[in-house]
């Protein structure tokens, strides 16, 4: 089903040419109404069974008289307010994705059952997370670099950091007001219309990677549950929206972490084949093979070892022909980060990582 959103102002012309931007674009996801008379308003809301009205500032609506199903906000022309009358607001003077995802997030409130709305793909998104056995080995900029990459591709890639002090907001910038903690409280709250929040909540990079910004509490991270990060996989896949999610993680033996690389088609450890780093990846990997056999898995199966920040003084690729290589990547000195993922995205390796994860 679509969304069925109606506006009601006094300009026309803005009307018709914001009717015609959301439809060019979101045409399978909203069912678009348009009034400028307050004559006929709250009786074609009731007949039409519309979802979400959105009304002009300077427009009268009786919203006593609004079916309970119905949500309301008010269009206003400044940025920044909040609320008018007690009612929420969207700001008329913003890309028509903005407006839509606000769209989003006013109708998933006052969904009463989960209601799936149709969305663009197979619902098959492949899997990707990057993580490290030793710390500083760049695995957040490899997993930034990759979701570039694959945007570029022309693929829609979905970039979420689960690190527990990760900030996404280095690497990618985005319109919007919300960020990974309002998408804790709706995992957390298990209240229907998850999907809509979640979409509603993702901003776009002008590279085309989408993202959450990063929780304003880093630590609202650790409130997460092996449960919430299956909820959370499922949810972005019934999204129906990305070819690819991209994730970097922490690694360890507990649930979260774990649970992440078995929802994983791809598991890409990073190492700067220093002698520490690759001791700690091999004590890793034998962890894990032992893990497999206790538990009948197979993370092990999707691992492959990516170097970064290599030196050819004081660094050494493991010599085991069980483990798959991908390649490796220089190190760079006195590099801004973006002009590091720049760099990175160009290389070969990453072909080799989207085969992998859709294999």
């Amino acid at each position: 089903m679509r969304i069925k959103v109606a506006f009601f102002d006094d300009d026309k012309i803005y009307l018709q040419r914001l009717s015609a931007a959301l439809n060019s674009r979101f045409a399978d996801k909203l069912e678009i109404y348009s009034f400028s008379s307050s004559d006929v308003v709250i009786s074609e809301i009731i007949k039409n069974k519309i979802n979400v009205l959105i009304a002009g500032e300077n427009v009268d609506v009786d919203i006593d008289s609004l079916p309970g199903s119905c949500g309301f906000a008010y269009l206003v022309t400044a940025s920044g307010v909040d609320k008018l009358k007690g009612q929420k607001t969207i700001c008329r003077f913003q890309k028509a994705e903005m407006i839509f995802k606000e769209i989003l997030a006013i109708y998933s409130e006052n969904v009463s059952d989960n209601i799936s709305i149709k969305f663009e793909g197979d619902g098959k998104a492949s899997i990707i997370s990057f993580v490290s056995a030793s710390g500083g080995v760049g695995a957040s900029t490899a997993a930034a670099a990759c979701a570039k990459r694959i945007a570029r591709a022309g693929k829609k890639v979905l970039y979420l950091n689960l690190e527990q002090f990760g900030n996404t907001d280095i690497f990618f910038n985005g319109e919007g007001q919300f960020d990974f903690s309002n998408v804790i409280f709706a995992l957390k709250s298990k209240k229907s219309g998850s999907v809509l929040k979640m979409e509603s909540y993702v901003k776009e990079d002008p590279c085309g990677v989408c993202f959450y910004s990063s929780p304003k509490m880093a630590l609202d991270i650790i409130e997460l549950t092996k449960d919430d990060i299956k909820e959370l996989i499922s949810t972005v896949k019934m999204m129906n929206t990305y070819d690819f999610i991209v994730i970097d993680s922490d690694f360890s033996f507990s649930p979260v972490p774990l649970t992440v690389l078995k929802q994983s088609q791809c598991v890409v450890f990073v190492s700067d084949g220093s002698q520490i780093a690759n001791d700690k990846f091999m004590r890793s990997y034998r962890s894990l093979e032992n893990y497999d056999l206790q538990n009948n898995t197979d993370v092990t199966g999707k691992i492959a070892l990516l170097y970064n920040k290599f030196s050819n003084k004081s660094s050494k690729v493991i010599d085991d022909g069980g483990i798959k290589v991908l390649g490796g990547m220089r190190k760079i000195e006195n590099a801004a980060v973006e002009s590091i993922v720049d760099t990175m995205v160009a290389e070969d390796f990453f072909n080799k990582i989207i085969t992998k994860s859709l294999n």
